[in-house]
């Protein structure tokens, strides 16, 4: 020690501190193990964590040195990172290609910090001070952080395979329970329904609001099976002659009912920013399109927004994009033959996506395997701020258009709702010519208060987690998926998830029913549910960008206005003269005060079933209405009585009363009707004109308080 302090002190000014500098390897070396692919003793130093990456201040990608990404951890940690790596580039700089490494760990660190220096391909996302990236200073209560899971080891296995066990069986026995609930809660309409069977009445007739449509419809697939069957195909010219007919098999499979209404899909593989591949489905009419080869259809790697492949010939179909609701892929828009969403949108000459989330039906990541607990911790938040504008990205570059419509049910508008948020993603609303909600799910309805799920947000994070894992969401149901018998697993699974989510099939086709539940359900995280069903968040909040506490004041501010219809107290005052604006402020918010969404947000155009009791659509309708969202324009909304949550994508008459409207606002909205082909059915519909934005004086006044107390907390927060 003794003479490394003669060194230290008797170097020339410009060298570096060798104290200093071991210290700091050392300390980034330990940094980047934690957050690496694997242990150091394993060999693999291509897969250690090199920099954080930071796509919004709360949410981080961690980047390899082989240049793969590893999924988020704690914002803090991710800094961490950071800072030790800057810190030692900082103190290589000046002699860094001749000073002698003491340590094995002290070699790695400073290769991999010149490896960063020198020819990696993983550059800086900005050239700003790592070390100025402050992580925030608070966890927003609605997205508490994900728990951090390092690299495997003996010790993490043992853990793994403990969580695994306990789940298993407590999982099971959970499942068990709502299956029996729903079977024993089936009982009732089963003997009315047998009931009327013996005594000579139809018990269908007077329940089912589409009897007579249902039954003209099962007589036409018939006839047209039989047909099929004999060899009797459709003409040359019919204008989307089918290429699979017959008996339904069942199977789990988009394109194989696309290719019964005379489409086809080709399968596209997406990158997210966080390292998952997910799957994104294409639309297409066999007479207008020649599929890609497969190495076009692969990943393009993780990054978005790159320049397109080519520019949209004209007249292009203007590119829509439809993201799925909790549990499903997004081949639920695909069961109902000509009458499904994607297939209706496409034959009236749009160019049709379907996007589906992380997992999904086969769990894929460019280095996770599905055993890695990393590999599962992500929930809402994760697949709006990574899986959303990875699908948008990858939809624009294949069409070369900047701008696409998007369309989402339940968990998709959810998840939309998130990213466009002015604290996540907000810049994505340049991206998106309009948001179609249909169900919009911001707002707990009553159903959150079911026995079953209040269960889920009684029991303790930890033991969430000893109950359901820390791996997927009871995955004995996608076995279940698998083996059993598709007419028996589609009853089953609508047993079962009608008694979940209290939803009927009255206005269903049911001749197409167990169809319907071929596409659910998928892999799911376990820490996603819990996001949805846990203590800390949605099932406590009731609502997904604002807490309980914040939303119900703002309807009491609300219902004060309302009821009184006049000024409150402090607003009389300033009437009297007794006071200013800033007095009033202190009395009352500015309605945009607590606004979630920005200048970029994209128009919303909105679809509420009006019986759901899984999501309050119409108190996010009140939101906009009452002024709380300033910068959003509402272009369409519409309540659907009688409407349940999943009645707004397979209701046979969901055609007429949402499908044919958001056709309409898709092209409404569009920014580049010059170079695109009308839809059919379209022909009258006006461009939408943006109504122009203006800030009144009180407002410009509250923006320009709200940008200085943000910038003295600022420069608090660098002191």
């Amino acid at each position: 020690m003794a003479v490394q302090a003669t060194l230290t002190q008797s170097s020339p000014p410009g060298a570096i501190d060798e104290n200093e500098l071991a210290k700091t390897a050392v300390e980034f070396a330990e940094q980047s193990e934690k957050l690496s692919l694997l242990p150091p003793e394993q060999g693999n130093h291509d897969a250690i964590a090199v920099e954080a990456q930071f796509v919004t201040p709360h949410d981080t990608v961690i980047v390899t040195a082989d240049g793969h990404r590893l999924p988020t951890v704690p914002v803090q940690e991710a800094h961490k990172l950071n800072v030790l790596r800057e810190e030692l580039e900082t103190q290589l700089e000046p002699t860094h290609h001749h000073h002698p490494v003491q340590s094995p760990n002290e070699e790695k660190a400073i290769a991999l910090s010149q490896q960063q220096n020198g020819t990696s391909p993983n550059k800086r996302s900005t050239d700003a001070s790592l070390k100025r990236s402050m992580p925030p200073s608070h966890t927003n209560p609605l997205f508490p952080p994900l728990p951090l899971y390092g690299p495997p080891s003996l010790m993490t296995h043992i853990q793994c395979l403990i969580f695994r066990f306990t789940s298993f069986f407590l999982s099971l026995g959970f499942l068990a329970v709502i299956v029996l609930g729903a079977l024993f809660t089936s009982i009732g309409p089963s003997v009315q329904h047998l009931w009327r069977l013996v005594t000579l009445r139809n018990p269908d007739a007077s329940s089912r609001p589409f009897y007579k449509e249902e039954t003209r419809r099962a007589e036409i697939r018939k006839r047209q099976e039989e047909a099929w069957l004999s060899g009797h195909r459709p003409s040359g010219k019919t204008p989307y002659p089918p290429t699979e007919g017959g008996p339904d098999p069942l199977v789990c499979d988009p394109a194989y009912y696309a290719r019964r209404v005379g489409l086809d899909i080709e399968p596209f593989e997406v990158q997210t920013e966080d390292g998952f591949l997910i799957d994104l489905w294409h639309v297409y009419d066999p007479k207008e399109h020649t599929p890609l080869p497969a190495c076009e259809r692969a990943h393009r790697g993780p990054e978005t927004f790159t320049p397109p492949r080519k520019p949209p010939s004209s007249p292009a179909k203007f590119p829509v994009l439809l993201i799925h609701g909790l549990l499903q892929s997004s081949g639920a828009y695909c069961v109902n033959d000509d009458d499904s969403l994607a297939f209706l949108l496409a034959k009236a000459g749009y160019d049709v996506w379907l996007g589906n989330n992380r997992c999904g039906f086969t769990p894929k990541h460019t280095l996770l395997k599905y055993s890695d607990p990393r590999m599962w911790a992500w929930n809402i938040r994760q697949m709006g701020v990574f899986d959303l504008p990875a699908l948008i990205s990858r939809v624009c570059y294949e069409t070369g258009f900047s701008k696409i419509g998007l369309i989402c049910h339940s968990q998709g508008t959810t998840q939309a709702l998130v990213a466009l948020a002015k604290e996540q993603r907000p810049d994505l609303g340049d991206r998106i010519t309009v948001f179609c909600g249909l169900a919009p799910a911001a707002y707990a309805g009553p159903l959150i208060g079911k026995m079953y799920f209040k269960f889920m947000r009684v029991i303790s994070p930890g033991f969430f987690r000893v109950f359901f894992g820390i791996h997927a969401f009871i995955p004995f149901m996608m076995e279940m998926h698998r083996r059993l018998n598709g007419r028996v697993y589609g009853w089953l699974g609508y047993k079962v998830f009608g008694f979940l989510f209290g939803w009927g099939d009255g206005r269903w086709d049911r001749g197409l029913r167990d169809r319907m539940f071929r596409f659910a359900p998928v892999f799911v995280s376990s820490e996603s549910m819990r996001w949805w069903l846990g203590r800390e968040c949605f099932a406590r909040q009731k609502c997904i960008l604002s807490t309980k506490e914040e939303w119900r004041a703002e309807e009491r501010e609300d219902g004060e206005v309302g009821e009184e219809g006049v000024l409150g107290e402090v607003d009389r005052d300033m009437a009297d003269g007794g006071g200013g604006g800033r007095e009033r402020k202190k009395g009352r918010r500015r309605k945009g005060s607590t606004a979630w969404y920005d200048e970029r947000a994209p128009p919303f155009a909105l679809w509420v079933a009006g019986d759901d009791d899984l999501v309050d659509g119409e108190k996010l309708l009140r939101r906009f209405e009452r002024g709380r969202e300033p910068h959003v324009e509402v272009v369409h909304q519409k309540v659907i009585p009688g409407y349940e949550h999943l009645d707004v994508i397979w209701a046979m008459d969901a055609p007429e009363q949402v499908f044919r409207e958001v056709k309409e606002v898709l092209w409404k909205t569009c920014d580049v009707r010059g170079v695109c082909r009308v839809p059919k059915g379209c022909e009258d519909v006006p461009a939408w004109k943006p109504k122009k934005k203006e800030v009144t004086g009180d407002e410009g006044e509250e923006e320009e308080e709200e940008e200085e107390l943000q910038s003295s907390s600022s420069e608090d927060l660098c002191r």
